[in-house]
């Protein structure tokens, strides 16, 4: 941008740009809940499937699930932990499973951050 000052002459203003750091974006876990019905074989393929698991963390990730209840199937940015939510969602509707999946903030990498 151009001034002109009271006697006629001419000035450049010059802005600084501020630099701005990019925060990471929260994380979100991708949970898998435990069911009377839904086959371990399905909670495997899923785990392989959708969250592109070797078969073997998938096999330990849904023991851990049948084992205790619940467990992380992967953590990811809240679009992305949204859409494989549904994903699960649509694929245990289509095998006709009652599998929930759920998502949760992940604090655990939030308290890493503030450290």
């Amino acid at each position: 941008m151009t001034t002109r000052n009271p006697k006629g002459e001419t000035s450049v203003v010059t802005q600084k740009k501020t630099a701005h750091k990019l925060q990471k974006p929260k994380l979100y876990k991708v949970l898998l809940h435990n069911d009377d019905f839904t086959t371990m074989e399905f909670v495997v393929a899923v785990l392989q499937s959708i969250f592109h698991h070797t078969e073997t963390d998938a096999t330990a990730i849904m023991l851990h699930i049948h084992q205790h209840g619940v467990g992380v199937a992967g953590v990811f940015p809240f679009q992305i932990a949204e859409a494989k939510v549904a994903e699960v969602t649509h694929a245990a509707e289509k095998a006709e499973f009652p599998l929930l999946s759920t998502l949760e903030p992940d604090e655990d990498k939030e308290d890493d951050d503030d450290k």
